[in-house]
């Protein structure tokens, strides 16, 4: 799935979740766009000091929070790497509500 079209599907799809506000859709934009420099191939892989800076996350606390709430809901699959030196795989879920 490219860019726009899982773009369009996750906007299509917060039109109905109220649960999701404007740092959940900072977030997963954010990892839209990461995904992109990837070349659109398998999942994002990226830091979470890198993800927060570019989403404008200050918080560890509200950055975990906002991480678990997408997985809950069902818009990534998150696989945290629990080394320092090497990326978590984040994968975006395809979104069809």
């Amino acid at each position: 799935m490219k860019k726009d079209s899982i773009l369009a599907a996750f906007f299509s799809a917060i039109e109905k979740d109220q649960r999701l506000g404007i740092s959940h859709i900072g977030l997963y934009v954010t990892l839209i766009w990461l995904w992109e420099k990837q070349g659109f191939e398998g999942p994002v892989n990226a830091f979470g000091k890198e993800l927060m800076q570019l989403s404008r996350i200050a918080s560890t606390a509200t950055y975990q929070k906002l991480l678990r709430q997408l997985v809950q809901y069902g818009y990534i699959r998150y696989l945290p790497s629990y080394y320092k030196g090497r990326a978590s795989r984040i994968f975006l879920n395809n979104i069809d509500r």
